[in-house]
């Protein structure tokens, strides 16, 4: 009994060791034999692998389910769980955000990743840093392709911009559209922050809502020329603009609205690109010789002038003439004759009778209305209401700037090749001008002059 005691204790102790090797050897043999043989030993060379692959651990995510393998028909092994649930083992699950990725929400990873690994992209992708290749195996390609095309889109950065698997944003987008556009644009959140005027578009819209960002048939990504587009909203504007008698040029220009206008935030109303008489003069500021339509040099009317009109000391020339369109002379925004003689009559010079008195052309006698009076004759009724040779403002007045009150010109209006002197001297109650239509008159508000002597 003592000699067998030592036999069967090194029988039991051999057959322990015995089973717990068969108990590991599975598992030791599965991941050697995959990686070492001819039919898997590749997925070991790929330039970026999956970690279970690059560590041989092929049994985290297969177990055999037959002894034999290969097989001549079937498999020998089994995922451990289907879909996205095998990722999920080692990987963050996604599904909890508002928007999630089709193929998150369908489970389906392979749709993007190769399990096993790549040999030209990170995040086992079957393409390089341009994703735009996987991306349109499902999304229109079409979208991509316009003429004016978005960096990111351009490079194949979808990322920069979505989120591939979930986000709490429409379209996968990472951020807010404004917050994101601006992450790049930055220039942009600066002027929105710093500007007293904010385009409304871009206060209460989307980025989207002009621009398209991947492709665009328009620069700067515009959703369509920006004309059409800025109608969209400024319907008025191209109603004034398409059935204007006469245009203004600078809305025709290659530039269009932005010739005038900048599309984000300015410092000015309007969103004009600098303040409005220097915008004007931006144009109205230079010598034109163009022969169907010469403009005059208004800097060079006013430089230097003592006097403005009211709405130029201002700086405003919209109060006399709108920018987009006009069916009266010069853009005006009312009827102002083109001719020196008009008649005054009910209507015709409302215009400039919208800031000056009404009753000023109204009465032949008065003595407050105007205070170009002899005694109380009203003398601009005298010289406008004549049926005959009713004169217009522009007979005696200039209509931006003078060195004389009243804005009364000092060279006189045009009058075919010839420019009529008014020689008019102004005195506290009254005056005298001498100009080429008529011998010298004095009037006087207190002590009238008596022209029939």
């Amino acid at each position: 009994m003592s000699c067998l005691f030592p036999v069967a204790k090194i029988t039991v102790l051999s057959c322990l060791i015995i089973l717990i090797s068969l108990w590991f050897l599975p598992a030791v043999s599965f991941a050697e034999t995959c990686s070492t043989t001819n039919c898997h030993a590749d997925l070991l060379q790929m330039t970026y692998g999956h970690s279970p692959v690059v560590e041989e651990d092929c049994s985290s995510c297969h177990e055999q389910i037959q002894e034999q393998h290969p097989l001549e028909e079937g498999s020998s092994f089994q995922l451990v769980e289907e879909g996205a649930k095998l990722c999920y083992q080692c990987h963050d699950q996604y599904g909890r955000k508002l928007t999630v990725h089709s193929p998150v929400a369908e489970g389906d990873c392979l749709d993007c990743h190769n399990p096993h690994g790549s040999n030209v992209g990170r995040f086992l992708l079957p393409v390089d840093h341009n994703l735009t290749e996987l991306c349109t195996e499902c999304h229109d390609s079409d979208l991509f392709t316009n003429k004016v095309i978005h960096g990111p889109t351009a490079s194949g950065a979808c990322t920069q911009c979505h989120d591939p698997h979930e986000a709490n944003q429409p379209k996968l987008l990472k951020k807010p559209s404004q917050e994101l556009c601006t992450s790049c644009h930055t220039e942009i959140a600066e002027g929105l922050a710093n500007s007293p005027v904010v385009h409304a578009a871009v206060k209460d819209s989307s980025c989207t809502d002009c621009h398209n960002p991947h492709s665009a048939p328009a620069a700067k990504l515009l959703q369509k020329d920006i004309e059409s587009l800025c109608m969209d909203c400024h319907a008025d504007v191209g109603r004034t603009a398409q059935k204007a008698k006469v245009k203004h040029a600078a809305m025709y220009r290659p530039e269009k609205c932005g010739a005038c206008h900048v599309t984000h935030f300015s410092q000015y109303p309007a969103l004009l690109a600098m303040p409005e008489q220097n915008l004007c003069l931006s144009c109205h500021g230079k010598d034109d010789y163009s022969k169907s339509n010469p403009l005059n040099n208004i800097a060079k009317e006013i430089e230097g002038k003592k006097f403005l009109h009211g709405p130029l000391q201002e700086g405003k020339c919209s109060a006399c003439h709108n920018p987009h369109g006009s069916d009266n002379t010069r853009l005006l925004k009312g009827a102002y004759p083109k001719s020196f003689y008009l008649p005054y009559t009910t209507g015709s010079y409302d215009f400039c009778l919208e800031c000056h008195d009404k009753n000023l052309l109204r009465f032949a006698e008065t003595s407050i209305y105007t205070e170009f009076r002899n005694g109380k004759q009203n003398l601009h009724y005298l010289h406008v209401v004549n049926k005959y040779k009713g004169r217009s403002c522009r007979a005696c007045h200039e209509p931006h700037a003078s060195n004389l009150k009243k804005l009364m010109s000092e060279e006189g209006a045009k009058f075919g090749d010839w420019r009529i002197p008014t020689r008019f001297i102004k005195t506290d109650t009254g005056g005298s001008c001498s100009p080429g239509c008529h011998q010298t008159y004095d009037y006087d508000r207190e002590a009238p002059v008596d022209y029939q002597k």
